[in-house]
């Protein structure tokens, strides 16, 4: 069983991400876009008329869908190719880390977005602390670093899971401090922060270790630390 499902990670999660090899600067070229699952979640919480601050905005693809919902929107982005790209759209963005004072005034914006970077700064806490001071509401996404093909990647090889970081080796990730479901929540409770809303992203019934465990879609929501690929918080003060 075990040899099974360590070739099941190596097909369906690790092969067909081969070739990369460092994910610490992100280059982004002209024209650049991308459509993500949580975009389309993230974008159901914003109602029309929102002013909003989307920090690590790489190409900008998640301000263009917000745009067009009739939501204002800007970005911050340490990616110097990503900030061309997203100036070439006609985003307002700003070059600079996010993990620190932020050059914005308190509850500027109804909504701070974090989209899959909390994992990938070195002061994350500075980060949370930021978008509390600057927005209303903040709006996390992060993959979950407890998904059960991480598990048993890890228990069968001894190694840097690889399921998160695919293609790229523990050196050589900006994945820099993974996190879990479990580990958010708790960090909210520690400092104040009240979870208004969550989504889960869960493989679905395509997922083929869940149909090898007879495991639906239903049961795993109960279980979303060890199920879910990904999470979605909606949080405020």
């Amino acid at each position: 069983m075990f040899k099974d499902l360590k070739n099941f990670l190596s097909d369906r999660w690790i092969s067909g991400y081969k070739g990369k090899n460092d994910n610490r600067n992100y280059k982004y070229s002209k024209g650049s876009s991308a459509i993500r699952e949580e975009f389309q979640l993230i974008a159901k919480w914003i109602p029309r008329g929102s002013k909003v601050l989307d920090l690590g905005c790489g190409d900008g693809s998640l301000l263009e869908l917000l745009a067009k919902k009739g939501v204002t929107g800007e970005g911050m982005e340490i990616s110097k190719s990503g900030v061309k790209v997203c100036l070439s759209k006609g985003i307002k963005v700003t070059l600079g880390r996010i993990d620190e004072r932020l050059p914005f005034k308190n509850k500027q914006f109804n909504f701070a977005i974090c989209n899959v970077t909390l994992q990938m700064v070195m002061y994350p806490e500075i980060l949370l602390r930021e978008m509390k001071r600057i927005a209303k509401k903040q709006i996390f996404t992060f993959p979950n670093f407890a998904f059960l093909p991480n598990r048993i990647d890890l228990l069968l090889d001894g190694k840097m899971p690889r399921v998160m970081i695919p293609g790229y080796k523990w050196y050589s990730t900006g994945h820099i401090h993974q996190l879990s479901i479990s580990d958010f929540e708790e960090f909210c409770k520690e400092n104040g922060i009240s979870i208004i809303a969550y989504k889960h992203i869960y493989p679905g019934s395509s997922f083929q270790l869940t149909k090898k465990l007879s495991l639906g879609t239903k049961w795993m929501k109960r279980y979303p630390n060890l199920f879910a690929s990904m999470a979605v918080f909606m949080t405020t003060t």
